[in-house]
């Protein structure tokens, strides 16, 4: 977390290169929010325990053209990024294999209709694991002032066979390190939970982001004996920069 104070007051302070903050009828521009905060959240999926992190924040990814002005369906990118996993992290991991840092890239299709947004989203990983995730949901706007929008949402998470082995599963090798039974989870449904996320502007294209959120593992993953705990709360708290790239 030593490079958050930093960054957040280049987010703050600095205005990019090569994004404008003003754009005056552009033909075509992408708009996309980026900045760093902290999320307090369960040491590993399953944890009974917490720990605090960086938040990496990467999202409200748009692009805007006159071949899709007043579209109501959009497809945009989807980044993710999934922290390693060690025996150092939690106790409860020792015999388990470490498992790196993942990277994950996708695709997110969205609706809206008035405050109503509907979204899929798929992403591959690179890196910790190579499988297939994503989450599905719903989520509706409230705006409560001028600066202070939120938005209340219910969602679920999926993965495939790959991904569910990778943070859910018991290898053999790790059942005869380790104080769990071999287990081979299933690829499917692995996340359910609601959420309340706001959102208020400090000044013109900067904003502080807070989300509450109760997700309850389920399907072949609560199984798992790794979890601890299918509860899994978090509250995450960050700043963003609002970058327009108009061409």
């Amino acid at each position: 977390m030593k490079i958050a104070l930093p960054l957040i007051v280049a987010l703050t302070t600095a205005a990019p290169v090569m994004a404008q903050d003003t754009i005056i009828n552009p033909a075509q521009s992408i708009t996309v929010d980026l900045g760093i905060g902290a999320n307090y959240k369960p040491t590993y999926q399953g944890s009974d325990d917490q720990d605090t992190s960086a938040w990496f924040i990467f999202r409200n990814f748009s692009y805007s053209g006159r071949e899709n002005a007043g579209r109501a369906f959009s497809l945009t990118p989807s980044l993710g990024y999934v922290g390693e996993r060690d025996s150092g992290d939690d106790d409860r991991l020792e015999g388990m294999d470490k498992i790196n840092r993942a990277y994950e890239l996708g695709l997110k299709a969205s609706w809206r209709a008035g405050a109503t947004e509907g979204y899929v989203t798929a992403r591959k990983g690179f890196g910790g694991h190579k499988g297939i995730t994503g989450e599905f949901g719903t989520r509706y706007r409230i705006e409560a002032s001028d600066q202070l929008t939120l938005w209340a949402g219910l969602e679920a998470g999926y993965g495939d066979d790959t991904y569910n082995e990778t943070y859910f599963g018991v290898t053999a090798t790790e059942a005869r390190r380790s104080a769990y039974t071999e287990y081979q989870p299933s690829g499917g449904i692995n996340m359910a939970g609601a959420s309340l996320e706001a959102r208020y502007e400090l000044a013109p294209n900067t904003a502080v982001l807070g989300e509450l959120k109760y997700s309850r593992i389920i399907g072949d993953a609560a199984d798992s004996p790794l979890v601890m705990e299918e509860n899994q709360p978090s509250v995450k708290l960050g700043i963003v920069r609002t970058l327009n790239f108009a061409f």
